[in-house]
């Protein structure tokens, strides 16, 4: 494999692979499988959903839906609308399903006002995360909302959409399932106040973390986990997954070796993986090498990790013998700590067979 500068890998095999398994969990759960695709944001890794049996995805904004837009015609944009957008709103509303994420009643005016084709909207419901959408137990707001959508035929409410951010914050899966279930039971106290009312609504949630570990789905009706596709460092720190299911890898050329201080500087920065860490025996860790193999990376290596970025500086914490085993132009295979940003800094992804991934 001729690398020359930071180049993302992706593991076709492995990313499949994930891909089925979380498709599978939903069949067994019978629950609409709506991916979110903000972590690979490619049309081509889209495919292989596609090829499965995929027809609804989620995206992070107006610009991704657009993008996926040439492929996919029922598109939810899992952000709070952005009025300023609407132009967009309208284009994509023309030629797709597309399903909006509303929590405050402005939204809903500004749409009566300026919407031009039938859109479909969830109302976002805080479950815990504490980023973003309405209180559950803020009746007084979600009737008030509801009402006010009613009076225009083009807004379809579809149901209640939270997002379980918090999983994160976990260190194993009983704690995943501990927040989990928590999540759920606000969820079903919403459905089961408003199915009467509105009784195709649906409550649909997602976060990796949950999906990946949790069994219980009780009065869930929709997931659209993402980051599973490839997951990452942190998901493997919280009990997500395995660290063989991690199916990128950023390949760093090594441009100076430090043998006095154990250290190792790689042409890979803040630009190429984002300056998300994680802290592991009171260190920041930013990515963690693994060894190379013919046809793609294996086990990590213990003890050698990323321990600092700059810009395009990647600054390697290593033992001697390991210096000692490489010399510059050599390149190491380093696992993200957050696969998302880490793909949305880099311009292309490659798969193991030099297959070049466009992306958004």
């Amino acid at each position: 494999m001729n690398i020359s500068q930071p180049t993302l890998l992706v593991d076709e095999k492995k990313c499949r692979k994930n891909i089925l398994k979380m498709l599978k969990k939903a069949e067994s759960h019978k629950l609409i499988f709506r991916p979110h695709f903000k972590t690979h944001q490619s049309l081509e890794i889209g495919k292989w959903f596609k090829e499965l049996g995929t027809n609804k995805i989620t995206v992070s904004s107006l610009k991704m839906a657009e993008y996926f837009s040439c492929q996919w015609k029922d598109i939810t944009v899992a952000f709070p609308l952005n009025i300023l957008e609407m132009h967009t709103v309208n284009e994509l509303a023309k030629k797709i399903t597309l399903n909006v994420c509303i929590e405050n009643i402005e939204s809903i005016q500004f749409l009566k006002k300026r919407l031009k084709h039938k859109i479909n909207f969830f109302l976002k419901v805080d479950i815990g995360y504490h980023r973003t959408g309405i209180n559950a137990i803020n009746d007084n707001l979600i009737n008030s909302i509801l009402k006010e959508a009613e009076k225009n035929p083009l807004i379809n409410f579809l149901g209640f959409l939270g997002h379980a951010g918090h999983t994160y914050k976990s260190r194993n899966k009983k704690e995943i399932n501990k927040r989990h279930n928590r999540s759920l039971k606000i969820m079903r106290n919403l459905k089961e106040k408003f199915i009467k009312k509105f009784p195709k609504l649906i409550v649909s949630v997602g976060d990796t973390p949950s999906c990946s570990v949790a069994e219980n789905f009780l009065g869930v009706d929709e997931i659209r986990p993402g980051n599973f596709v490839f997951y990452d460092l942190t998901q493997n720190m919280i009990g997500s997954n395995n660290i063989s299911q991690v199916a990128v890898a950023m390949a760093c050329p090594i441009v100076a070796l430090h043998k006095d201080r154990q250290e190792i500087v790689i042409y890979g920065g803040g630009i190429h993986f984002s300056k998300d860490k994680m802290i592991e025996k009171n260190r920041d860790i930013y990515g963690k090498i693994v060894k190379r193999k013919k046809n793609g990376w294996g086990d990590l290596i213990p003890g050698i990790y990323v321990k600092s970025l700059s810009q395009e500086h990647g600054i390697i914490s290593c033992t001697k013998s390991f210096i000692e085993h490489h010399k510059i132009g050599d390149y190491l295979m380093i696992l993200p700590v957050h696969s998302c940003m880490a793909v949305d800094a880099m311009q292309n992804l490659l798969t193991l067979d030099g297959k070049l991934l466009s992306k958004l």
